[in-house]
């Protein structure tokens, strides 16, 4: 019975790890937000690109919650974090980074400007 419940209580500590990391990215807390990523890391084997997909930010994924709010610190280790063929992926709405990003007419963001040289 207890290894049933093991993977649902490990996740519960995930969920619990990540519960503030959309304060942190909205905050632009560029050090805490490493803290963080590392915690996570190193406490469930987990890198970014494992996690960033399912992290919700008032709908948005971090670096798009980080280019609303003009969050560059944060914002720019999000996009040097992960793995470029992710940066060039669609995201839930079917919309690359570039492309929302464009859309959104904010293609001056210093994010953005990250994101270009990632790329």
């Amino acid at each position: 019975m207890a290894f049933v419940s093991t993977p649902a209580k490990a996740s519960d500590d995930v969920t619990a790890a990540l519960s503030n990391i959309c304060k942190i990215v909205v905050a632009d807390d560029k050090s805490e937000l490493r803290k963080k990523i590392k915690v996570v890391q190193s406490n469930f084997r987990l890198k970014l690109k494992d996690y960033y997909e399912g992290v919700k930010c008032n709908g948005n994924s971090m670096i798009r919650a980080a280019v609303l709010n003009n969050a560059v610190e944060a914002g720019t280790l999000l996009v040097k974090k992960m793995p470029k063929k992710n940066l060039q992926q669609p995201e839930s709405d079917g919309k690359t980074l570039q492309a929302w990003i464009s859309e959104q007419g904010l293609s001056d963001n210093p994010i953005a400007a990250a994101l270009q040289d990632r790329i």
